[in-house]
């Protein structure tokens, strides 16, 4: 098919077999678990236990997800000189997860010594955590060279993914309630963490071992050259922008969860209710989804995928006014969108970094998997430090005490604000940036 300006390459596909895709999909309970629980817990962690302002508990929460955006890149041009991603899987995989359980195990209870721990754990944490997942998102563009099949890859890989957040979103803060809440609920909900990471870790290593890989012969000689190339894909350029916008929508519902569950719905239990609402109904409809696009395409999949999401938070709104049961059953028709959007956008990444494989005849998938974790980890890092500045300007007062203190009118109404239009408005803006990625159809 002949179009004007450049679009990835379709080319023949090669198929997998299903135990590298199942392989390969087990580290969606790295990034699951790693994606979800730190903007779930930590923010509530640092206003409701540790006593942080909400302004200050943003900053810590955003400053080391925003050192990703430095180190992504780096972690992408090692890992394709030293070529074995699975080693650097394994590695980073295991100190992650002995780091993310350090995160809530401080040794000070309360105040700046408190929240300046966790920033440097969390620091710590998150540069483990850049060279497991580049690594990871880059070796797709490298097991296949079909289109299609890359998106069956994405499709279980996502599956895992919405499991591993249903799993993680949804038993952490259930762990936290069950072992006695505060620092020490945060503590033992770590140690679940943690482990959940390793085996995430250990089954990807070895689900992928006798995966054939398919890397271009020639690097690129400098990052400089390879991130120059990268600018210049156009269609690559079109969806990063579209996914760190969306990312930030994604973190800053993500980080009202606790906050909506505490102060909006006020149910037993309500952040399990809300994760379990989200990501059941996402994990049924991921066939569904991947029929959808080899009917219409990944891009118009994508654009709907989004729609859905904006428009059931912006129903969100009447949340105050509705049973929970009308809440959750909302927040399930956002999870099916989140689905979509999860497959389209991870499938349409390899065929960006195929077609500038097939055009250089360099693999440099490292960086622009790079470059991609970096605009995810920032977006998704930015959602809690909005969400927080919401909370801070409509005056949200923190505890120390273990349990949410009790807010007024206004206080409520930035919760309900910061969880519902914000990331409507930032999901749904964000798809006029596809105008300029060229979709492939066979």
């Amino acid at each position: 098919m002949t179009t004007s300006g450049p679009s990835p390459e379709v080319r023949p596909a090669g198929v997998l077999p299903r135990r590298v895709r199942a392989g390969y999909s087990l580290g969606s309970l790295v990034t699951g678990a790693f994606g979800t629980v730190p903007g779930l817990l930590l923010l509530p962690y640092l206003t409701d236990t540790l006593g942080v302002a909400a302004g200050v508990a943003g900053l810590l929460v955003l400053l080391p997800k925003a050192w990703d955006v430095v180190v992504n890149p780096i972690a992408g041009r090692i890992s394709d000189r030293r070529g074995d991603r699975r080693a650097f899987l394994l590695v980073a995989g295991l100190l992650l997860a002995v780091l993310f359980a350090a995160i809530f195990a401080g040794p000070i209870s309360s105040g700046a010594g408190a929240g300046a721990y966790v920033a440097i754990s969390f620091l710590a944490a998150a540069t483990a955590y850049a060279f497991f997942q580049v690594p990871y998102v880059a070796m797709p563009a490298e097991l296949t060279d079909g289109y299609d099949e890359r998106t069956r890859l994405m499709t279980w890989r996502v599956a895992v993914l919405a499991l591993a957040i249903l799993i993680s979103g949804a038993l952490a803060p259930l762990v936290v309630d069950q072992t006695g809440g505060g620092i020490v609920g945060h503590r033992w909900s770590g140690i679940f963490v943690g482990v959940l990471i390793a085996v995430g870790t250990l089954g990807v290593w070895w689900g992928t071992r006798s995966a054939d890989s398919r890397p271009a012969g020639e690097a690129e000689p400098n990052l400089r050259s390879q991130l120059r190339i990268a600018a210049a894909n156009r269609p690559f350029r079109s969806l990063l922008l579209c996914w760190v916008i969306q990312a930030v929508g994604i973190g800053t519902m993500l980080a009202g969860v606790q906050y909506f569950a505490d102060h909006v719905v006020r149910a037993d239990s309500g952040a399990t209710f809300l994760f379990a609402a989200f990501v059941g109904p996402a994990l049924l409809v991921m066939p569904l989804w991947s029929r959808v696009g080899a009917r219409v395409g990944k891009l118009r999949s994508l654009v709907a995928a989004s729609l859905i999401f904006a428009t059931g938070a912006l129903v969100l709104l009447a949340a105050p006014i509705l049973p929970p049961i009308a809440v959750y059953l909302v927040v399930a028709l956002i999870g099916c969108g989140y689905a979509g959007q999860q497959v389209f956008s991870l499938s349409m990444l390899p065929d960006c970094i195929a077609y500038d494989t097939a055009r250089t005849g360099r693999r440099q998938a490292g960086v622009f998997t790079g470059l991609w974790t970096a605009g995810e980890t920032l977006g998704l890092a930015l959602g809690p430090g909005i969400y927080a500045l919401v909370l801070q300007l409509f005056g949200y007062v923190s505890s120390s005490s273990g349990e949410a203190a009790a807010q007024d009118s206004t206080a409520r109404l930035g919760v309900l604000l910061g969880f519902t239009v914000l990331p409507a408005v930032l999901v749904g803006v964000a798809v006029l940036l596809l105008g300029a990625y060229r979709d492939v159809d066979r």
